[in-house]
């Protein structure tokens, strides 16, 4: 089962990476030669159209082939600078390249269409998981109430009145649906605060000022937090939401998901969160397995999850990503011709060789997270 977990987490996303590739560069005409799940071998295939729908041997990736997508061959281009080819792209001789071939042709189109088929896969990855996440907070989605457990003595909680059990509903007037919601308010209170509680069916209000203390971030590093000295009681329900809130709380979660992708990456390249918390697919399939064993929520909240991270990864600055060709196309906008074919070989094996060994750090962690250390 965890091998079929795996496959469909994977598959899922690049399916919905790859057809983001694939629906943008139809809908701007391009022709899309392969659309492929899977890297390596074909198992099987058909044609439709002008394209090849292939499901390969790997499946760790999968690709869009569009035509002229690698351009062509510069020996046999009649160069043109920028003031005589409003498109920046070199031309080829129309005994060779049919009229139609050039209109359909990823390499004679715009830059803002090539760059727009590039952004597509991971603009898609973050939309169905943005979508994904409003249909969870509309149908149900399991969250830890704001209900508080223990309360030490002889800190702020206690002294301002705060007992086990009582319900946080607001805090300085913010409205608070979750433990996660009240953790928020607090790491933001500054002197006094305001909290709402529901005890015994009764609301009132208490005025609390809570106490700086050292703690560890989500990254380990050492900080001061605001806290009151209470811990949650661990209540688990599932609450579902209207339209409009479920809207709200999901691009809330997307935000909040997106950002913390993006300052781990950042803290990661800072040698602040160290490497070997970076995980492989034995991490992502062990995931994927826990989270459907926890329920269909949690494995489609997984599922959001993986996807903002599919995207984000794949805008990095590296060529071979699409972050990469979207630097190209970048530079190509700035210097009005486009980047030399030798300097994005050249670059392309570089991110290569960066991307491969990225991928064998994640195996040997994997390895060492589940067997070594288990052994």
């Amino acid at each position: 089962m965890i091998l079929l977990y795996f496959i469909l987490v994977l598959g899922i996303l690049i399916f919905v990476h790859e057809l983001g590739h694939f629906l943008v560069a139809k809908w701007l005409g391009i022709r899309v030669e392969k659309f492929s799940l899977g890297f390596g071998p074909k198992l099987f295939g058909w044609h439709w159209g002008d394209t090849e729908y292939l499901l390969s041997a790997f499946p760790l990736g999968g690709y869009v082939k569009l035509f002229g997508e690698g351009g062509f061959d510069e020996t046999e281009m009649i160069e043109n600078d920028y003031e005589q080819d409003p498109a920046g792209i070199p031309q080829i001789p129309a005994a060779q390249l049919s009229d139609e071939d050039r209109a359909q042709s990823f390499a004679h189109r715009p830059v803002w269409q090539r760059m727009a088929v590039v952004v597509a896969g991971a603009g898609f990855n973050m939309i169905f998981a943005w979508l994904l996440l409003i249909l969870l907070y509309m149908t149900g989605m399991p969250i830890m109430k704001a209900t508080l457990g223990e309360v030490f003595k002889d800190k702020p909680a206690a002294r301002a009145g705060l007992q086990a059990g009582d319900l946080i509903t607001e805090v300085n007037g913010r409205t608070v649906r979750q433990w996660e919601d009240f953790s928020a308010e607090m790491a933001r209170a500054k002197g006094e605060v305001s909290l709402t509680i529901a005890r015994k069916d009764q609301h009132q209000t208490l005025r609390i000022t809570p106490e700086l203390s050292d703690a560890k971030s989500l990254f380990g590093e050492s900080i001061k937090k605001p806290i009151i000295g209470v811990t949650p009681a661990y209540q688990i329900e599932t609450q579902r939401f209207g339209v409009i809130e479920a809207i709200q709380m999901g691009n809330a979660k997307a935000v909040e998901v997106t950002r913390l992708t993006v300052l781990s990456m950042v803290k990661l390249f800072q040698g602040v969160v160290p490497l070997k918390t970076v995980g492989g697919p034995l991490m992502i399939a062990d995931m994927a397995n826990k989270a459907a064993q926890s329920g269909g929520a949690t494995f489609f909240m997984l599922l959001a999850v993986v996807s903002i991270n599919l995207g984000v990864l794949n805008m990095l600055p590296v060529p071979v990503l699409d972050g990469g060709h979207l630097m190209f196309y970048t530079i190509e906008l700035i210097i009005r011709r486009p980047v030399p074919q030798k300097v994005r070989e050249y670059a392309q094996q570089a991110g290569m060789v960066l991307l491969i060994g990225l991928m064998v750090l994640a195996f040997y962690n994997d390895i060492m997270r589940y067997f070594i250390s288990k052994a």
